[in-house]
């Protein structure tokens, strides 16, 4: 396949436009802070500051795991970042992830508060600090740990590769978007296979693998993630249908995936969690509908 447009690199590349698609307004080469800006302290030891993408939403549902299995010491504020706005560019957000993604959490119940950033960093430290959802055997925990980064890893592909050039870019091109497809087929085929061997991703038991994955490879067999569930055939991954439909029905995972959303359904979406009762007096529908 030839183009007779394309692109020849610089020797030397610079910054001196934005690059076009949905998100070009907040991308940039350089990090730091853009704006001076607080972020807001509620009443619990642990701050969560974030937005429910699917990185955001496997620390919230990680958070009502805990809370749904009897750790009281997981109750949480989340406040919304909304990356739209820049809002993780501001000096407060920075000052606890220098790297200005979301999710961050700072743990105010350790002698000196403790940041945490990149989510599956906050899964293993929330895991360890409850003792939950990581297995103590050592042969399983390294199964477990093992599942956990091949998510973390392999999710670039799908976000910033296939998601990027599939639904967000300025115009569609073949070449990435086969490039990436084929990527994502692949990975969707390892955790199939690995699913059609156990119920959860890395063994019998549910594990924060399956929260770091399952709101990436999981919701991607709907169309709520990019819309490509028919593109990408998801409907052959049955073994990964199954984790996915069973998991969503958690309860757990039905409030964690309400909390920091902004788009969607009016019901769905929790802007702020700062205390159990907010699922039912403080989603937007409940909240617009008393103004």
């Amino acid at each position: 396949m030839t183009d007779a447009s394309a692109y020849e690199p610089p020797k030397i590349w610079t910054w001196d436009r934005e690059s076009g698609g949905q998100f070009a307004s907040i991308n940039r080469p350089i990090a730091g802070a853009t704006h001076e800006q607080e972020l807001p302290r509620g009443k619990h030891p642990l701050q969560l500051y974030s937005l429910a993408t699917p990185n955001g939403v496997k620390v919230t549902v990680m958070l009502e795991e805990l809370l749904a299995a009897g750790h009281s010491g997981a109750e949480y504020d989340a406040y919304v970042i909304r990356i739209g706005n820049g809002d993780q560019f501001g000096s407060g957000f920075v000052a606890i992830n220098p790297n200005s993604k979301i999710p961050a959490l700072v743990d105010h119940s350790t002698p000196e508060p403790t940041r945490v950033f990149e989510s599956g960093a906050i899964l293993l430290y929330l895991a360890e600090k409850f003792g939950a959802f990581l297995p103590e055997d050592a042969s399983a925990r390294a199964e477990c740990l093992s599942w956990l980064f091949w998510q973390m890893g392999s999710a670039p592909y799908l976000g910033g590769g296939f998601g990027h050039f599939y639904a967000y870019a300025p115009s569609k091109q073949q070449y990435p978007i086969d490039r990436y497809a084929m990527e994502v087929k692949r990975q969707l085929d390892v955790l199939d296979r690995r699913l059609a061997e156990t119920r959860y991703v890395a063994g019998d038991d549910y594990t924060i693998a399956d929260m770091a994955i399952w709101p990436w490879y999981g919701v991607l067999t709907t169309n709520a993630l990019y819309g490509a569930a028919e593109f990408l055939a998801m409907q052959d991954y049955r073994h990964v249908v199954r984790w996915y439909e069973e998991i969503a029905s958690r309860d757990a995972v039905i409030r964690g995936r309400k909390v920091n959303r902004i788009r969607g359904p009016l019901e769905d979406q929790l802007h702020e969690r700062h205390d159990a009762s907010d699922f039912d007096l403080r989603t937007q529908d409940r909240l617009e509908a008393a103004e």
